[in-house]
This record gives C-alpha cells, sequence and structure tokens, in this order.
C-alpha cells in the first residue's frame, strides 16, 4: 500500500468528497480514516486508534502548528475587537470616502496582497483585515476577495527571497549547486529562476487584468451580483459622508502594530539584531510562526490602549468581546488540524514518492519542463502542500536534468516550483487556501470553486510556455508565450461575458 497506486487514494477521496458534498469535515475525516486504514493494513482497531493518534499528534506540535492555532484564535478576537468597537465601520466610512468604486476597491486588496510578502500564512490572514471593510462597503464578493488574497499570497512569497519561501528554497538549492558545480550563491540562482516561474508570474498577471477588465466567470459572477445585491443603498449613503483619518486609526493603528511587529520578531529570531547576520541569512533562520503569535498579541494590546481609556469598548467586555471572537475561529482551527492530519497520513503512505516515480520513464527531452510542471500539479494539489512537493520534486527534476541537459537546472527548479503554487493553490485541503478563505472570511469551498477557472487558465499558459523552453531553451520566450496566451484569452473573455456592475 505504501509508496504504491493505493497511497494516492485517501487524498483523491478527500479532494473529491469535498467537492461533490462541500462538507469540508466529512471529506477530511474520510481521508484520514482511509488512509490510516492502508496503513494500518486493514485493521479496523488500528485504523481508528491511527486515526486519533495523527489527529493528536497535530495538536502536540508546539513548534509549528501550534503557533499557526494560536495566532488564527488571536486573529478572531481582534477581528472581534474591531467590529465592536466600532472601528471597522468608521474604517468603512473613511475607505468610502477615498476608494470610489469596486475597481479600486479590488485594488486595495490585490497591491496590499502584493506588498505583504514575508508570508502566505500572514498575507492571507492581514490582508484580509485590511481589505475585507472596503471591499465590503463597495459590494465585492466575499469569494472575489478570497481569490485575490490566495492569488497574491503564495505567488508573491515564491517570488520574493527575503520571505520564508524564499528562504526555505535556498536550502534546497544549496545541493544542486554544489552537485553540478554552478558556480553561483543560492541567492543568484533564486533570483535567475523567477523568469521560469511562469505560474507565479501569471496568478499575479491574471488576478490583475480580472480587476482592471472586471472579468467575472459565471461561478465568480453570482457571488458579485449577491453582494451587489445584499449591499443596501441606503447603507451606503449613510457612510458616504466626509471623514478624516482619525476615522481610520482605530483599525489601522493594530493591524499596523500587527505586521511591524510580525516582521521584526521575525528578523531578531532570525539574528539580525543579536549576531549581526546579514537579512537573508535572518530571513533564513527567522521563526515566523512564533512571530506572528507575538505580533498578535501586540496587536491585542494596542486594541486596548486605544479602545478602553476612549470608551469605545468599556473594561470589563473587552474579554469577552475578545473570546467571542476566539470562539468563532474554532470551526477553521478544527478544519486546519484535520488537513495537517491528511497531509501526515500521505506523507507516510508516501503519496509523494509514488507520483514522482511516474516522471523517471524515459520522455523526449523537450517534453520533461512541462512533465515536471504536471507532476508537481498533481503532487501539490492532492498532497494540498507545495513545501513538501518542492522537498520531493526538486531533487527528482535536478537529477533528470542534471545528467542530460545541465544548463537547464534552474528552469527545471522554475517549473517545479510553478505547479506546486498551482496545485497548492487549487486544492481543498491546502492550508492557505482554507486560510485565504478564513481571512476572506469566505466559506472553503465557494473560494475553491469560484476561484478554479482563473487557475486553470493561468496554468495552462504557464504549460504552453513550458512546451516552448523545451523546444527552444528560451525561458524568456516561454515566458513572453505564458503572456500573451494569457492577455489574449482573459480579452476574449472580457468580449464574451457581461459585466458586474454595482
Amino acid at each position: 500500500m505504501i509508496g504504491t497506486w493505493l497511497s494516492i487514494i485517501p487524498p483523491l477521496l478527500a479532494i473529491g468528497f469535498a467537492i461533490w458534498t462541500r462538507k469540508v469535515f466529512l471529506a477530511l475525516l474520510i481521508g484520514i480514516i482511509s488512509g490510516s486504514f492502508f496503513i494500518s493494513n486493514f485493521s479496523i482497531l488500528d485504523t481508528l486508534i491511527h486515526t486519533l493518534y495523527t489527529i493528536v499528534l497535530q495538536l502536540a506540535d508546539i513548534e509549528w502548528n501550534i503557533p499557526i492555532i494560536l495566532f488564527v484564535l488571536l486573529l478572531g478576537g481582534l477581528t472581534s475587537l474591531l467590529s465592536n468597537s466600532g472601528a471597522t465601520l468608521r474604517f468603512s466610512k473613511w475607505a468610502l470616502s477615498r476608494v470610489k468604486n469596486r475597481v479600486a476597491a479590488q485594488f486595495v486588496a490585490f497591491f496590499t496582497g502584493i506588498a505583504i510578502f514575508i508570508d502566505d500564512y500572514f498575507n492571507s490572514l492581514a490582508v484580509g483585515q485590511i481589505a475585507r471593510p472596503i471591499t465590503d462597503v463597495h459590494g465585492v464578493s466575499r469569494a472575489k476577495l478570497a481569490y485575490i488574497i490566495d492569488s497574491t499570497g503564495a505567488p508573491i512569497c515564491i517570488l520574493i527571497p527575503l520571505s520564508s519561501w524564499g528562504a526555505f528554497i535556498f536550502s534546497l538549492l544549496i545541493e544542486p549547486i554544489q552537485t553540478y558545480q554552478l558556480g553561483i550563491e543560492p541567492f543568484t540562482a533564486f533570483l535567475m529562476i523567477i523568469p521560469a516561474n511562469y505560474y507565479a508570474l501569471m496568478a499575479l498577471l491574471i488576478t490583475f487584468l480580472t480587476i482592471y477588465w472586471r472579468i467575472d466567470f459565471p461561478l465568480m459572477k453570482s457571488h458579485e451580483e449577491k453582494a451587489i445585491q445584499s449591499l443596501s443603498n441606503e447603507k451606503a449613503k449613510q457612510t458616504a459622508e466626509t471623514t478624516s483619518y482619525r476615522d481610520a486609526v482605530d483599525l489601522l493603528v493594530p493591524i499596523i502594530v500587527l505586521i511591524v511587529s510580525t516582521i521584526a520578531f521575525f528578523l531578531y529570531s532570525g539574528g539580525i539584531f543579536t549576531s549581526g547576520v546579514g537579512l537573508i541569512t535572518a530571513t533564513g533562520e527567522g521563526n515566523i510562526v512564533t512571530s506572528l503569535v507575538y505580533g498578535g498579541i501586540l496587536a491585542i494590546i494596542a486594541a486596548a490602549i486605544l479602545y478602553i481609556p476612549k470608551g469605545k469598548i468599556p473594561s470589563t467586555s473587552f474579554i469577552p468581546v475578545f473570546f467571542k471572537g476566539v470562539g468563532k475561529m474554532m470551526t477553521a482551527v478544527f478544519i486546519l488540524v484535520l488537513a495537517w492530519s491528511v497531509g501526515e497520513i500521505i506523507e507516510q503512505l508516501e503519496t509523494g514518492v509514488f507520483l514522482s516515480g511516474l516522471v523517471q520513464d524515459r520522455v523526449p527531452l523537450w517534453i520533461i519542463p512541462l512533465i515536471l510542471f504536471l507532476l508537481a500539479c498533481v503532487m501539490a494539489f492532492a498532497t494540498g502542500t507545495s513545501w513538501g512537493t518542492f522537498a520531493i520534486m526538486i531533487p527528482i527534476g535536478v537529477s533528470i536534468i542534471g545528467v542530460i541537459q545541465p544548463e537547464w537546472i534552474l528552469p527545471a527548479v522554475g517549473a517545479v516550483l510553478a505547479g506546486s503554487v498551482f496545485g497548492d493553490h487549487c486544492s481543498p485541503i491546502s492550508d492557505s487556501t482554507i486560510l485565504s478563505s478564513i481571512g476572506a472570511e469566505c466559506n472553503l469551498m465557494d473560494h475553491v470553486t469560484t476561484q478554479l477557472p482563473y487557475a486553470l487558465i493561468a496554468a495552462v499558459a504557464s504549460g504552453i510556455g513550458y512546451v516552448v523552453f523545451g523546444l527552444t531553451s528560451l525561458v524568456s520566450l516561454g515566458l513572453l508565450v505564458s503572456t500573451v496566451v494569457l492577455v489574449i484569452t482573459l480579452f476574449i473573455a472580457k468580449k464574451r461575458l457581461t459585466t458586474v456592475e454595482a
């Protein structure tokens, strides 16, 4: 069962049931139980024990999972404080007086997502806090906001070397650089890979054009129309009044404290202030999840300082309001724990090893970049993790290309990174997908189904680009072709689809 074709059944069951029934809890449990059934050699008692053990194991991970859970709960509490203090409503009034239309509101989310590149988890939750009040006021659906958040999270993090993603990829590049004597530093190699990471670039481009050209495919369009219909004209008139920057302070200050303190703690944990290391080294050594918790705590303290003395939240109500928000996040926490449990099961089944073995058959050289891209897509989609796919597929891709075409090593890595981001982007069991829906306060399956057409277009354009690269050995030409295909496809869609009007 382990490392065989049976190993792909649990993730496929989880994904299939999630899409079919839209019941995420049930789908994830089916994935965990079916995987435990195979691992336990079909023993029902051992299956139950292994299922419980796997779930509990996720709650015992104090280095990664527990800090993420704490941060999600802190963010829920912060959201409740912002709402109950009136900060969200005042910020909406302030934003409405400056952000004049739905397109501008969506661009606020887009460019905020570009600016917060330090980590995709941080990006997903922080962008939601900043942009959601603005998009709500302008009748932008939560599904559209979740799509924008998800499409500017991992895609920007994987293109920026000074991010948690960049640091992880550096670690995976060291061995290929030494083995094949490329004669460059990991930082330089990372920069050279960026133009070959077609999907990440296409994901950002399609998001920008979707907003600018107001392109909504049918599923997304239905959510946009419902959001506009639910927007009260009377409420819009009430919020469209003259405001000053003071109306935005109560919401922006806690969020700015969250962002700045998280980055500061992240760099501090990497030794930039204590050991005198450089920015790149500090980014690689920093602990992002613990930094998120510290940043969340300081943001709560900032909210207390702002709200309690001014009576915006009575001192006796501050803690109850906070825990009310914490309680609302419990569903999201349960989903995260189950998603992590599915990932643990998939790792034990060696699903990734089985899938990666499929690429080692004899195939023409020109199609290998496309195969690496597609296999990374499938692996990341089935496992719900791009980082896990990086760890498995990069060494395999390098070993295949390094023997027959060493100059293609970095573009091959780019194809793996691109495929991994696409698969992770679309998977309903991906933690970044889940956190994007949490950040936007959107139903998870609504987010998955509405963003899929956009992601598929970007993936197809990227795949065509890798074929062009394989035939010409020109990374720039492959990128150009991908861009042209994407723009033409969207231009045709723009002509054929009706625009949602506010």
